[in-house]
């Protein structure tokens, strides 16, 4: 027979597979916690949007319950979230004219942007309100413009829309409808 070796012990490679294990839980454990955080910014920009349909669908409400021929005069426009508010509008005690009604409903809508942004909700918000006539009422559209968190490329038809500042954080929601008007 051959001349046996005696067996040299191995030390320290238990020690080495610890690292490289701890290693691995490492980087899945940093992977975890970078999708929790894209998960809550996309929570973040979920509620914004949500936020600015429910604020552009009720101003429309607002609009279609207010038909007048004037509506253009009456709600066209744009607006900040900055814009004074005017808190002589009211519309409680008296009978309103459609004048009224309009300014009523403008400067609770105002309100309600500047109440979103009290949460966190809508960053420095610009409404842009666009009636155009259309036979026997209006297409109006609804453009509810917001600065967002984080910067984003916005597409061509994005970016021709004209309400806020033009910039890589802005997002925006448009919502279009018609109005009849029935005087």
């Amino acid at each position: 027979m051959g001349r046996l070796f005696p067996k040299k012990s191995q030390a320290g490679f238990t020690l080495l597979e610890v690292v490289v294990a701890f290693m691995v839980l490492s980087f899945g454990l940093l992977g975890a916690v970078a999708l929790q955080a894209k998960a809550k910014q996309a929570s973040f920009d979920s509620m914004q949007r949500a936020a600015a349909v429910a604020l552009a669908g009720d101003i429309i409400q607002r609009i279609r319950s207010n038909d007048t021929t004037a509506l253009t005069d009456l709600y066209g426009g744009s607006f900040t979230s900055q814009t004074q508010l005017n808190t002589d509008t009211t519309c409680f005690s008296t009978f309103c004219n459609n004048l009224a009604i309009a300014n009523l409903d403008k400067e609770q809508w105002k309100q309600a942007i500047r109440a979103k942004e009290n949460t966190g909700s809508l960053d420095d918000t610009t409404v842009c309100i666009t009636p155009v006539r259309d036979g026997d009422g209006f297409e109006v559209t609804v453009t509810v413009s917001w600065v967002g968190r984080q910067a984003i490329k916005a597409n061509n038809t994005t970016s021709n829309i004209n309400c806020g500042t033009k910039d890589d954080y802005r997002r925006l929601v448009s919502l279009t409808s018609f109005v009849l008007v029935r005087s």
